[in-house]
């Protein structure tokens, strides 16, 4: 009977999930499959196949912008979020700390508010202090929105690296800084590379930040695309969304081999 019933949930199980998944995965086949329609708008299902909407954005000036302006933004939250995330969360893991429960879950506030919320406070803030450089603005948010990722994976693999290494490093000899570059630093690197991903893709894909803090001469690959669908809806937009679709399964697949993707969603 229990087999039965063991069978029985395996099957309810596996069904479910084969629903999930048709559920996330075909607006992602709609999307690729108007990308490559011939038809002068996009339209499901698509008229024909042609690869020339992707030649035509790749070739797009407005596109190429908006992409190296996102990508460089992302590599800075990156780079930001991680300088600020790892030491971060080595004090609170480390070290104790007076008001670390608070300290964590301020920390972690980005992650519990709406972003739209955030978006806004940062628009009056900046400008009250009258901060007008709209790259700067964008990257000073896109680093506190991705921050909390880098702090939430670096915290877990702290947490399974065990402190009895450094301190035997220490024993020895071993001063701070070289015990975490050389023993802390290579213990935590499976958290230290999801993090770095994370950051990079959600500052990529950003919309509700850059919406509020964006202006006609700084547009983000996500503004762009919402700027397109609202004037000519033609395949490119379509297009555009399948190359980001094409980055997040590099990456993806850049943590399964560095990381992989069990360890990475468990932190």
């Amino acid at each position: 009977m229990s087999g039965r019933l063991s069978t029985g949930s395996s099957i309810l199980l596996h069904s479910v999930t084969a629903i999930v998944m048709l559920f996330m995965l075909v607006p992602l086949g709609v999307i690729i499959a108007m990308s490559v329609s011939a038809a002068p708008f996009a339209a499901f299902p698509p008229r024909g196949f042609t690869l020339s909407w992707y030649a035509a954005v790749l070739q797009d000036h407005d596109f190429l912008q908006a992409f190296v302006l996102s990508t460089t933004l992302a590599l800075g939250a990156t780079i930001g979020a991680l300088l600020l995330g790892i030491p971060a969360a080595y004090a609170l893991v480390r070290h104790d700390i007076p008001g670390k429960t608070a300290i964590r879950t301020l920390l972690l506030s980005p992650l519990i508010f709406p972003i739209l919320v955030t978006g806004l406070a940062l628009l009056r803030l900046f400008s009250s202090w009258g901060w007008n450089d709209a790259v700067l603005n964008l990257l000073i948010a896109h680093v506190l929105v991705t921050t909390p990722y880098v702090v939430r994976t670096v915290w877990a693999s702290l947490l399974m690296a065990n402190p009895v290494l450094e301190d035997a490093a220490r024993t020895l000899g071993a001063g701070p800084w070289r015990v975490f570059r050389r023993v802390t630093l290579p213990l935590i690197a499976p958290g230290v590379t999801a993090g770095a991903l994370f950051a990079f893709m959600i500052s990529f894909d950003n919309y509700p930040v850059s919406m509020w803090l964006a202006d006609a001469g700084t547009m983000p690959v996500p503004m762009l695309i919402y700027s397109m669908a609202g004037s000519v809806f033609t395949p490119a937009v379509p297009a555009i969304s399948g190359l980001m679709i094409l980055l997040a399964i590099v990456v993806v697949i850049a943590m399964e081999r560095l990381v992989g993707i069990r360890r990475a969603v468990s932190m």
